[in-house]
């Protein structure tokens, strides 16, 4: 009779675990299935005001007035690529508009007086993201001017002074190669194309494939997309709201006003000069960064002209 009870027992002490096992179980799945179900909440909730849509290519695009051929499916394509990856890099894109407000007023003028259309602003910006960058190959500035093309155009290049720094300089500079472009290749696409590759470069491409148009050409990655990337950020840079760009002017970088100095002798030290005029060495070297030591040397007497920033644009501490 004990026997029999202790068996009882043991089959009760099985069911009652088996039991409890089932509803640990049970509550884990649940548990599993509520933390899916938030988490899915959670990510519908975080992506509600996010989505990414593909884009329509705008019929009428052009590069100063020469129309893109859009009827090419291999062109509609490529400029699909580049107004995608541009629209959607977002920071970069504020970034150009931003930096724009403040540069391209310097360049429009300056393009304008050389009678270079106004779309190459836009060369700039895809040459250097309208910031005075340095390439591997040597090339310095917004217009990325390589040292030969800065000399033979008159620039100043060296340890000392570099004038592929100073926008307005450089961006005569590539008013000039671009218009001689223009003359030699026929067209101002082609002569965009010709700033990455080449005068040379280009019109050797055109004779060895018998064609006469950029569209035309079989070209490697970097300027077979140039003037594809050029025109996208010219129709997101005219369009931001179309492109799900949200700011304000007040949102846009500004210019600093400056005045003029000139100087005909050489400064020993650029620290103790900026102060004459109630700035540190950082700001005068932002005002002028084609000085690219803390001294001009200057043994020739040259006139060079500095630009100081007017007063109550900085707070310098004494």
């Amino acid at each position: 009779m004990k026997i029999i009870k202790n068996i009882l027992a043991a089959i009760g002490l099985i069911c009652a675990s088996g039991l409890f096992i089932f509803a640990y179980q049970n509550t884990e799945q649940t548990s599993v299935e509520t933390a899916k179900q938030n988490q899915k909440n959670t990510s519908e909730a975080s992506t509600k005001d996010y989505n990414v849509y593909a884009l329509s290519i705008p019929e009428d695009l052009n590069f100063a007035g020469e129309q893109l051929p859009l009827e090419n499916p291999d062109i509609l394509e490529r400029m699909d690529r580049e107004l995608l990856v541009n629209t959607y890099w977002q920071s970069n894109g504020l970034l150009m508009f931003k930096r724009a407000g403040k540069y391209f007023p310097i360049i429009e003028p300056i393009l304008k007086k050389n009678g270079i259309p106004d779309d190459f602003k836009y060369l700039a910006v895809i040459e250097s993201g309208l910031i005075n960058a340095v390439s591997p190959a040597g090339a310095r500035g917004f217009w990325q001017i390589m040292p030969a093309t800065g000399r033979e155009n008159g620039m100043e290049i060296n340890d000392n002074v570099d004038e592929r720094y100073h926008l307005e300089k450089a961006t005569e500079v590539a008013c000039k190669y671009l218009k001689d472009s223009k003359e030699k290749l026929g067209s101002w696409t082609l002569a965009a194309a010709a700033y990455n590759a080449g005068k040379s470069g280009m019109e050797r491409r055109l004779e060895e494939q018998d064609v006469k148009d950029y569209y035309d050409l079989l070209l490697g990655e970097e300027t077979g997309r140039y003037m594809f990337r050029i025109v996208a950020l010219k129709e997101i840079l005219s369009n931001p709201k179309k492109y799900g760009f949200n700011f304000s002017s007040e949102d846009l970088y500004k210019n600093v006003p400056t005045y003029q100095v000139e100087l005909d002798k050489p400064v020993t030290d650029f620290a103790a000069f900026a102060k004459q005029y109630g700035i540190n060495y950082k700001i005068l070297k932002i005002h002028n960064p084609w000085l690219r030591e803390d001294h001009l040397n200057n043994a020739s007497g040259k006139k060079y002209v500095i630009d100081i920033p007017e007063k109550g644009h900085y707070t310098a501490k004494p």
